[in-house]
């Protein structure tokens, strides 16, 4: 990771953000910090990173209205790193704009793999457009739309296809229920919570080695779904 891979790191506990900074400055990024959303909203705009760590509890500032307002100025990965645990308060992070949560107490190695994960995927959008998506023993060709796995071809329905194309193009990132309802099924279809449980049910069921334990179409409970190669 080049050294101009700036982190920047919105948190108002000094001891996590030491934390953060030493961890992160050991993987190869320069780190910034702020321990109040307005500062942080000061410091995105000089120093374009590309992730940011941010807590939801602020001194100076409602969570969801600071993630909304990082989002209106960054389409950098937006990484919640909060002690609240109500799903409810989730949800409300990720509609606002977050594109992941992750709740204190939290071991580094599993932030360290979220990061890098947000990180690829953002340095993917920025270069040449994905063509094909490998995951397991499973192909996703976009151009030719179709599907294989282990070289045999998977039919899929349209809806089936345009989920799974959904999930892949937000490797990462955490989907909510109604994010994807309204991208894959349309606006009307908001709270047919149900149809999205069945498609992907389907999904696994055809693309995951083991179904019952998936390992790349990840649920969050009562919050979404996350795609993982």
């Amino acid at each position: 990771m080049p050294t101009d891979a700036t982190i920047l790191v919105i948190e108002d506990d000094a001891d996590i953000r030491r934390m953060l900074e030493s961890t992160l400055s050991g993987q190869g990024y320069a780190v910034q910090q702020a321990g109040r959303g307005h500062d942080g909203l000061r410091l995105l705009a000089e120093c374009e990173p590309v992730l940011l760590l941010v807590d939801l509890g602020l001194p100076d500032m409602d969570g969801g209205e600071l993630v909304r307002k990082l989002r209106a100025q960054t389409a950098a990965p937006i990484v919640i790193v909060s002690a609240r645990q109500m799903e409810v308060e989730k949800v409300a992070a990720l509609d606002a704009g977050a594109d992941d949560f992750v709740t204190k107490p939290f071991g580094m190695p599993e932030l360290l793999a979220r990061v890098r994960a947000h990180v690829r995927r953002r340095s993917s959008e920025l270069a040449e457009p994905v063509t094909a998506v490998a995951f397991g023993d499973v192909v996703l060709d976009l151009q030719k739309h179709t599907v294989t796995r282990a070289g045999e071809t998977v039919h899929l329905t349209p809806t089936e296809f345009k989920l799974l194309e959904t999930l892949a193009a937000s490797e990462g990132k955490v989907l909510t229920h109604r994010e994807l309802l309204r991208r894959v099924w349309g606006v009307g279809y908001l709270e047919r919570t149900h149809y999205l449980r069945i498609h992907m049910a389907h999904l696994r069921s055809k693309l995951e080695t083991n179904p019952t334990q998936p390992r790349h179409f990840l649920t969050e409970t009562g919050i979404g779904y996350r795609f993982q190669p």
